[in-house]
C-alpha cells in the first residue's frame, strides 16, 4: 500500500479509502491510485481486511437436497440477493441430514470465515430434537417448523394447497386425489396436511394419496394409477415436475385434461405454462424467499443477536389451461 501511495502521490489512508471502495475521493484521484495498483499489480488483501474488521462479508449455505427445484431456485435467490447486499455466497452440501453432519458443516464454514449461515433443511431428521445449530449463530432456517428456536422464512405452503383444493372444488369437483412429495419433507407434509383439512371441512370423501418423490418419473408412476380410476375428475399434485408426469400417465391412459381431469400443480416453474396443456399451478416467490432470507441473516449480523419467529411469503394460483368445471355440471 505504500509503494502504491508513493507512485500515485497520494497519502496511504487515500489508496486504503480507493481499495475499500469508500465515497469522498475525487475521481481523478481515484483513477490515479487504480492506475498505480494495475503498474503495480497490487491487490487488496480482503483476508487482513475482515481480520481487522471482524467481519467478511460472507454468508454460508447449507444445503441438504440439491435435486429439488424448491432448493435449487431458493439457492440462486439467496446467492443474489447476498450479492446486492455485498456479499459472497460459500455453499456447503451435506449428504446425510445428521447431527453431526449438521455441525461438521458449520465448523467447516467457520473454518472458511462467514459472517452468518443460511439453512435449507428440506429433509426431516429421523429425531427432529437431534438438531441443534450452534449457540447464537446468526442463522436463518429455510423451509422447517423450528420457528420456536430460530429465524425460519417459508413460503406458504398451506395457503397455497388450500388454494390449489378449494380450486377444484369450486369448479364442482366431488373431491380431489393428491400426489403427494416424499414423506418426511417439512413442505409435502404441510402440502398434504391441507389437501386433507380441506376436503373434510367441505364434507368430501379423502382418498388415499399417493406418493412421489418430486420427479416426473414418480408422477407418471401416480398418474398411471390415477388414469385407471375413472371415478377421478381432479387431482392436485405436490410438485409441477411430478405434476408433468401426472400429464403424459393421463394422456398415455386415454384420460383427456382438463375434460376428463383436471390437474393443479405446485411451484410455478418456468416451464409450467408450456406444458400441453399449460398448467394451472401454485406460484412460490423464490426470488422473495431469498431476499428475507438474505435480510434476517443481515439483520442479526448487524444486531448481534440471534432471533425467533417464521415469516411467510405469499403464494398465489396461477389459472391455466388444466383445470375446467367437472363434466356435466
Amino acid at each position: 500500500m505504500a509503494d502504491v501511495a508513493q507512485l500515485a502521490g497520494v497519502s496511504a489512508q487515500t489508496v486504503s479509502r480507493v481499495s475499500n471502495g469508500f465515497p469522498g475521493v475525487v475521481e481523478s484521484t481515484r483513477q490515479q491510485v487504480l492506475a498505480a495498483m494495475k503498474e503495480l499489480g497490487y491487490r487488496p488483501n480482503s483476508a487482513a481486511r475482515a481480520l481487522k474488521r471482524g467481519e467478511f462479508r460472507t454468508l454460508g449455505v447449507i444445503l441438504f437436497n440439491m435435486s429439488t427445484t424448491g432448493n435449487m431456485r431458493t439457492l440462486e435467490a439467496v446467492a443474489l440477493s447476498a450479492a446486492q447486499e455485498g456479499y459472497a455466497t460459500t455453499l456447503m452440501p451435506v449428504t446425510v441430514p445428521s447431527q453431526d453432519e449438521v455441525r461438521g458443516a458449520f465448523t467447516r464454514l467457520g473454518e472458511l470465515a462467514v459472517d452468518g449461515v443460511v439453512l435449507l433443511m428440506e429433509v426431516h431428521l429421523l429425531d427432529a430434537a437431534m438438531v441443534s445449530l450452534p449457540p447464537n449463530a446468526q442463522v436463518v432456517v429455510v423451509d422447517s417448523n423450528a420457528g420456536d428456536r430460530y429465524c425460519v422464512v417459508d413460503t406458504d405452503q398451506a395457503g397455497g394447497a388450500r388454494a390449489a383444493v378449494r380450486h377444484l372444488l369450486d369448479l364442482g369437483h366431488e373431491t380431489v386425489w393428491h400426489v403427494a412429495g416424499p414423506e418426511g419433507s417439512f413442505s409435502a407434509e404441510r402440502r398434504v396436511d391441507t389437501w386433507r383439512s380441506v376436503l373434510t371441512e367441505a364434507g368430501c370423501e379423502v382418498p388415499e394419496p399417493l406418493r412421489g418423490d418430486w420427479s416426473a418419473e414418480s408422477g407418471y408412476l401416480a398418474g398411471r394409477q390415477i388414469a385407471a380410476d375413472r371415478s377421478c375428475t381432479a387431482v392436485f399434485v405436490a410438485n409441477d415436475q411430478m405434476a408433468l408426469g401426472v400429464l403424459r400417465a393421463l394422456h398415455d391412459g386415454g384420460r383427456r385434461v382438463p375434460e376428463d381431469v383436471s390437474v393443479v400443480g405446485f411451484d410455478d416453474i418456468p416451464e409450467a405454462a408450456s406444458f400441453i396443456p399449460p398448467l394451472t399451478t401454485v406460484h412460490q416467490d423464490f426470488p422473495e424467499v431469498g431476499r428475507r432470507c438474505v435480510e434476517g441473516v443481515l439483520r442479526q449480523i448487524r444486531n448481534d443477536t440471534a432471533e425467533k419467529g417464521t415469516t411467510l411469503v405469499p403464494t398465489r394460483l396461477v389459472t391455466r389451461a388444466s383445470t375446467a368445471p367437472r363434466a356435466g355440471r
